[in-house]
């Protein structure tokens, strides 16, 4: 994942598997009807794939429990919440009240246009009107909003030839906007799928996944024949290269948290890559065979593991949903572990590279820290080991911490400058805040461009 990592956090697109399912798993079968769980899993009989109603229920119970009062809200996971269902909880009440206060603080100055559309689409799934978002008093419409944004997306790809900020961005623009049904997504989609079918743009499969769903959306709004045949032939190129590479992988799309995104897209569009078929059973197995643990991972394979995507946000039966689920109390405070803080410790080689801009500097050191530590772990003992070099400072987001600058350096998306982080010479697919070094390894952050 790589243009969400430039809006949010590090992740990258090559392989790696997660770690050993926890023997001690927590069900939401009470909490969760029966009849509830077989209407989500129905979605994707199409396809012959139906995911296990305790997985669902035990990922949709880690979306709740990652529910903060002391962080910042996600939309993606009321979005996912509101797609599977869940939507009469108390968490979601207070989630969805988050939400709307964070839009009417945050949207008009502190909020990139893809975060905005994030909001909007999160708001959709809730069967709340965008345009009329209330909290402190006040009052805004978050589409216009989007629109002004996406605007100032628009105006930089015809002046510069990049977004303001990513095509991921665009992409969540296009199709919130679409789905909105407002003024600026076609324009938005023909651009997306022009880029698409340009073979040097090398899109990444997140990318790809949402463009395709804005151009989906696009397809089935507009009377152009020309726009028509672009966006059906970008649309094939997109579903056709996912199916290639699961073909290829053995099942996995990009990486395992590009997965969601991409399981989304084959769902809800095979129209466009029919008469071939897709081989959901493979790509769900390997969804299955990873212990799934960041929420807005969490956020994005939920929706396709029971026949929903983005695409649905703003058509769910609302009278239906509500009082589906019985209410749980919201996890609003960090849980204490009951398990041991293990004692052992592993070496963990770091080095921080800069070769790109102003002075350039190369500096490593070897740290140790208790094992199952994160990469976080690693950076703060690193800097306490040594201040005047390996100092740095984080942003949270959805994804978690992001580190945003390291020895007075910081990342600048006016630059598209960011922090790199790589094992050897492979960049890691998980952030800081999820990845557990091994002992022995060499992590390396690096200053790069994207």
């Amino acid at each position: 994942m790589e243009d969400i990592r430039r809006d949010e956090c590090s992740r990258d697109s090559d392989g790696l598997s997660g770690p050993a399912r926890p023997e001690d798993k927590r069900m939401l079968g009470v909490a969760f009807g029966i009849g509830v769980l077989l209407a989500l899993v129905g979605g994707t009989a199409a396809h012959g794939c139906a995911a296990p109603k305790e997985l669902v229920s035990e990922m949709l119970q880690r979306l709740e429990e990652s529910v903060k009062a002391d962080e910042l809200p996600n939309p993606s996971v009321l979005l996912a919440m509101n797609l599977v269902g869940a939507t009469g909880t108390e968490t979601n009440k207070w989630l969805l009240q988050q939400i709307q206060l964070e839009a009417v603080k945050r949207a008009q100055k502190d909020m990139t246009s893809g975060e905005v559309a994030l909001y909007v689409l999160a708001l959709f799934s809730s069967c709340q009107n965008p345009r009329h978002v209330h909290a402190l008093g006040q009052t805004i419409n978050l589409l216009q909003v989007l629109q002004e944004k996406t605007d100032e997306e628009m105006a930089s790809l015809d002046l510069e030839g990049v977004p303001k900020t990513t095509l991921y961005s665009v992409s969540l623009d296009a199709l919130a906007l679409c789905l909105a049904e407002v003024g600026g997504y076609q324009g938005a989609s023909v651009i997306l799928a022009k880029r698409v079918l340009t073979p040097e743009s090398h899109l990444s499969v997140d990318t790809r996944a949402v463009a395709a769903m804005a151009m989906a959306c696009a397809y089935g709004r507009t009377d152009l024949y020309d726009v028509q045949e672009l966006l059906q032939e970008a649309l094939w190129v997109v579903t056709n290269g996912f199916l290639d590479e699961q073909e290829k992988e053995g099942g996995t799309i990009g990486n395992i948290y590009s997965m969601g995104l991409a399981l989304q897209v084959l769902g809800a569009t095979s129209k466009f890559y029919l008469p071939r078929e897709w081989d959901c059973a493979q790509a769900f197995s390997v969804v299955y065979s990873h212990d799934y643990r960041q929420p807005t991972a969490i956020a994005q394979v939920l929706p396709a593991l029971v026949g929903m995507s983005y695409l649905d946000a703003a058509s769910l039966d609302c009278a239906a949903s509500a009082g589906a689920s019985p209410t749980r109390q919201p996890s609003l405070s960090p849980k204490l572990g009951t398990t041991a803080v293990p004692t052992a410790a592993i070496t963990v080689h770091y080095s921080i590279v800069n070769e790109l801009q102003g002075r350039h500097f190369r500096y490593t050191t070897s740290v140790q820290v208790p094992v199952g530590s994160t990469l976080l772990k690693v950076l703060q003992a690193a800097a306490a080991k040594k201040p005047d070099i390996f100092s740095f400072q984080t942003e949270q987001t959805s994804w978690g911490p992001m580190v945003v600058s390291i020895h007075g350096l910081a990342a600048n998306p006016d630059d598209k400058t960011y922090w790199k982080f790589l094992s050897g010479a492979d960049a890691l697919q998980e952030g800081v805040g999820t990845y557990k070094p091994w002992n022995g390894e060499h992590i390396q952050a690096v200053f790069s461009l994207y």
